[in-house]
This record gives structure tokens, C-alpha cells and sequence, in this order.
């Protein structure tokens, strides 16, 4: 078993006892499948727009999950890829692990825990990214954490940079404690060693922006790394920075 809130257990998906799959055939009409189709359009919606903004590998390979307001489920997608993800591949899954509905492939079940542990360390989180952006990737190949050498990294909640998680089998006890343990507080977004990229936040869209961030951070990283390698923005200016963007935002859109 893996390791759960307050270091308790963090289940392994497994199939609810009255799941359709332990059901015997029926000549009954199937019920609707998904609980919250909207959720589930959503989900689909967040795929589409991580693989459109390019914070992805070629072949779309990584995962998406959105909390369900006032439950402990989420929906999660269970395709090999984000790319064209068919919308009857999304899947129900309970916080303490249960596949409630729907299909889950081992492969894509062995991530399931990294998610479910951000949504139970973090309450707030209502999204969860997982991807193999290739810049960012790199970082974590290298082990080497991303630091705040550009402005979009202390504009939107990553002052100190991207940690990164020491490398755990996949979906396996170390994977996630290593996870846990490598996670910053109120920093949105891990590397996994050997692995990849993990991004959680408040809501989708954040979610995806961090993505895209982080991405472009790595980027930067290693194209500077070819003239001299990338400078930190100095800690006073980082708070000064996200300052700024509070106070723009606070402004709002000027209209002519």
C-alpha cells in the first residue's frame, strides 16, 4: 500500500463491489454511465487544451483529473494519451482509490495514487496534471530542479522554482512518498525524477497555466545554459514581481 494523508495508507485503484463490471448481464435498459457528464466534458476539454498549448510530448502521453466539488471522487482520464481522448475512456475514481466507473488499465491505474494524494495533502486542489513536457522533462531526467529565473515562474506562485521528487517506480509506495516528500507548500507543481512533470491547483485553467510555465522555464534553462547558464531573479525582486501582477490585477482591463 502507498502512503495516504497524514502518512496513512494511499490506496491502489481497485473496482467498487457493485461496479458494472461485477454485475451479471441484465436485459435491463444500462443506466447513464457518468454521474456528472458536464465534469466529464470538462475533463475532455482540459486534455484538449493541454496537448493545444504544446506543454506535451508528440504522442500526448500523460493524464488529467478534476476533482468533484463536495466529493471525495474525481474524474480522471484513462486513455494512453491526451491527444484526441475519447470521451468514453474517462473514468470515476474515488479519492480512497475505487474505481467506481468505467474501464482503467493497469498502466494508466499505476498513476491514479499521485493524484489522489495531491487532492487529499491539498484541499483547495481541484485539478491535477500530469504530462512528459519534454524541456521540463529534461530537468527531471537531469534531477535538477528548475529554478525562478524567469518572471512568469514568481508572477504565478513558483518563487522558489520546481523542486524535484527522487525517482519511484511508478504508482508504487516510494513514487508517491517521494512525491509528497519533494512537494513545497504553496508551490503548484513537482518534478518526477526519471518521469516527468506533476501540476496541481485551484482550477483548470490554473492548472494548465503553471503547465505552460513551467515548460517555458525549462526552456529558457537550457537554451541559456549555452551562453553562461540561467540567473535567479533576486528574492526581493520575486516578491516584487508577484506584487505587481496583484496590483495589475487588481486594476483590471482598462477600456478605451
Amino acid at each position: 500500500m502507498g502512503v495516504g494523508r497524514a502518512g496513512g495508507p494511499c490506496p491502489r485503484p481497485r473496482v467498487a463491489p457493485d461496479s458494472p463490471r461485477r454485475q451479471r448481464a441484465s436485459t435491463t435498459p444500462r443506466r447513464e454511465r457518468y454521474v456528472d457528464k458536464d465534469l466529464v466534458d470538462q475533463v475532455i476539454d482540459t486534455a484538449r487544451r493541454v496537448v493545444a498549448g504544446g506543454a506535451i510530448t508528440a504522442n500526448g502521453h500523460g493524464n488529467v483529473s478534476i476533482r468533484v466539488p463536495g466529493a471525495e471522487e474525481m474524474y480522471f482520464t484513462a486513455g494512453p494519451s491526451l491527444r484526441d481522448h475519447p470521451r468514453e475512456a474517462v473514468v470515476r475514481v474515488g479519492l480512497d482509490g475505487t474505481l467506481l466507473e468505467g474501464d482503467l488499465p493497469p498502466i494508466q491505474g499505476a498513476v491514479v495514487a499521485m493524484h489522489t494524494a495531491m487532492y487529499a495533502d491539498h484541499e483547495q486542489v481541484g485539478c491535477v496534471l500530469h504530462t512528459h513536457s519534454p524541456y521540463a522533462t529534461a530537468f527531471a531526467v537531469a534531477h535538477r530542479p528548475i529554478g525562478c529565473w524567469n518572471e512568469a515562474l514568481a508572477m504565478f506562485g513558483l518563487p522558489t522554482g520546481v523542486p524535484v521528487a527522487a525517482y519511484g517506480p511508478r504508482g508504487s509506495d516510494v513514487a508517491i512518498a517521494n512525491i509528497r516528500a519533494a512537494v513545497v507548500p504553496g508551490t503548484p507543481a513537482v518534478l518526477l525524477a526519471n518521469h516527468g512533470v506533476l501540476v496541481f491547483h485551484r482550477t483548470p485553467d490554473l492548472a494548465i497555466l503553471v503547465g505552460g510555465v513551467v515548460e517555458e522555464a525549462a526552456q529558457c534553462g537550457i537554451a541559456a545554459a549555452s551562453i553562461g547558464g540561467p540567473v535567479e531573479i533576486p528574492d526581493d525582486m520575486k516578491a516584487a514581481a508577484l506584487q505587481r501582477v496583484m496590483e495589475l490585477d487588481a486594476a483590471g482591463t482598462r477600456h478605451a
